[in-house]
């Protein structure tokens, strides 16, 4: 049951933002900055949590998940650090994917050669 809610949510989450694209004049650059965007303030607001019970990784792996696990860094850090926290919190929550996108995305460039 767990994998369906995932593959549900996680799907209904990129079913919305492949709509904008097809939809609107947005590019797919848009999008994804106001899914980072629509994730964070879902999280501030408290409604982005019941999505990540529902859906697991469905909810976490999109990009609304990223803007979710930074405004819940930020407010863990600053409950734990003061206002500093809030500066800090956001990259030490993500700091694992950064890392592994950027190292990831440096090995790749070195194993292939783009075509365009």
């Amino acid at each position: 049951m767990r994998l369906l809610a995932a593959f549900l949510v996680g799907g209904g989450i990129c079913t919305v933002a492949q709509l904008i694209v097809d939809l609107t004049n947005c590019n797919p650059a848009v999008v994804m900055v106001g899914s980072v965007s629509a994730g964070a303030i879902l999280s501030g607001l408290g409604v982005y949590e019941a999505l990540v019970e529902i859906g697991g990784a469905g909810a976490t792996v999109p990009l609304p998940g990223f803007g979710h696990a930074l405004v819940q860094g930020m407010m863990e850090e600053a409950a734990r650090s003061g206002p500093i926290g809030v500066l800090t919190g956001g990259l030490k929550a993500t700091s694992l994917g950064l890392s592994a996108a950027i190292i990831l995305g440096y090995l790749a460039a070195l194993l292939f050669d783009p075509k365009g």
